[in-house]
């Protein structure tokens, strides 16, 4: 992988402001489906809770920080795992969906983590996630004004009430793009999330508004290094994070091959942001790169030293760690003699250093644990998830003392939290 390093010159350039200039500005479409309410003019809600709060952050908006990302699964990551990280910022999501927000909220079990962390002095990120595109909940969009829409905000606002003013930053989606059936990837998906957005605006400003503590992004947008990515329904999206007063910026998750493909979405997003907005970064990985090379013949010195056979392929020697796991030593030299992966081991530092130098960077959030869902039906087709977080739990045996084994980006997190 070739290395490269994003400017914030280059972010900035004549091709970011021709798209900034056609991303904020109205059109027809957005006109005739969203009305008064998402345009520009006096008839739209200038700010719910007050202009004099938009955009703003109690104590000052978050400044290229780098913290643990932990999704669904917040098992295993406590307090400990967290401290030997240096770790600040801690993010997770949380379904809405009946199933998982049944009894108390504040026990649903990524809820439950974040309010710990809080507890612990550390700051926190949660984003609502919306699954209508697999699992029980799986089917179109509420409509605009139905019963189905009335009772998913009445979800939203027992989550609301268990977590404002306790999480930092509260995202109002989670991968939309891809949570949503592709039919309605459209205008359908953008009309569902203003008004969620509209509604969780409204709620924070009865209690509390900005001075709550909590900020506002919208999120997270995928596939931005793709053309066929990029749609009217992103680009409404972004139109729509730029002109709403109250949401402090937008939410990314370049899951990408390269780094030079991350700076697309980096491209893409910066400059469409108000200079008083950020953006946030909850999930990055190379995980698209790993993927790449799972069908590839597992390196012939660590066959050697290993006594492998040498026509293993890498998914099938990352399924033996997972079945039984490797001293940490031998997943030390699984990375360093399988050259794609070696070739790698920066990507952390250099992935950050061209977030902060847009110099719009608020928080990103890296995986933390290996989660049970990495390892799960483990085959040669199964996206690689397992090779990205900063603790290697289960492809590595646990050390003395019962400590957790750890993968190459380990001691970059703890130097780039000295760094930022």
């Amino acid at each position: 992988m070739t290395r490269h390093t994003t400017s914030r010159r280059m972010i900035l350039g004549v091709t970011g402001s021709a798209f900034l200039a056609a991303a904020c500005s109205p059109s027809s479409n957005d006109a005739k489906t969203a009305g008064a309410k998402s345009s520009p003019s006096k008839s739209a809600p200038e700010s719910i809770e007050g202009k004099a709060a938009a955009g703003k952050v109690p104590g000052g908006a978050p400044d290229g920080a780098l913290g643990v990302n932990f999704n669904e699964d917040p098992a295993g990551l406590g307090a400990a795992q967290l401290q030997a990280l240096s770790a600040t910022w801690v993010r997770g999501f949380v379904p809405v969906t009946p199933g998982d927000l049944d009894g108390d909220v504040t026990q649903q079990r990524a809820v439950k983590a974040l309010l710990t962390a809080h507890g612990d002095g550390r700051k926190t990120i949660l984003s609502l996630k919306f699954p209508y595109s697999l699992g029980p909940t799986k089917g179109p969009l509420p409509a605009p004004g139905s019963a189905e829409l009335k009772d998913l905000l009445a979800l939203v606002d027992r989550v609301l009430a268990a977590v404002l003013g306790k999480v930092d930053i509260l995202t109002i989606g989670n991968e939309p793009f891809l949570e949503t059936l592709p039919a309605e990837r459209n205008k359908t998906l953008n009309v569902f999330y203003e008004a969620l957005a509209r509604h969780v605006i409204e709620y924070r400003g009865q209690h509390g508004g900005a001075g709550s503590g909590t900020s506002l992004y919208m999120g997270a947008l995928n596939n931005l290094d793709d053309q066929a990515g990029r749609t009217p329904a992103t680009e409404r999206w972004l139109r729509f994070v730029n002109k709403t007063p109250e949401i402090a910026g937008v939410d990314i998750h370049p899951h990408v091959t390269s780094l030079q493909n991350a700076a697309k979405y980096i491209n893409y997003v910066v400059p469409t942001l108000r200079p008083d907005q950020k953006f946030l970064a909850t999930e990055f990985s190379l995980v698209q790169f790993w993927k790449g090379h799972m069908h590839d013949p597992v390196s012939p010195a660590f066959a050697k030293r290993y006594n492998v056979d040498p026509g293993r392929q890498v998914w099938q020697v990352v399924g033996d760690a997972i079945q039984q796991p490797f001293p940490q030593e031998k997943w030390n030299d699984f990375v360093s003699m399988t050259q794609w992966f070696n070739s790698s081991r920066n990507y952390l530092t250099e992935q950050m250093k061209a977030f902060r130098d847009t110099g719009k960077l608020a928080v990103a959030t890296y995986g933390g644990l290996q989660i049970e869902s990495m390892a799960s039906d483990w085959d040669g087709e199964k996206t690689p998830w397992i090779l990205n977080p900063l603790y290697a739990n289960r492809t590595v045996r646990r050390g003395e003392g019962g400590t957790l084994g750890r993968n190459v980006w380990f001691e970059q997190f703890r130097a780039l939290q000295k760094a930022g």
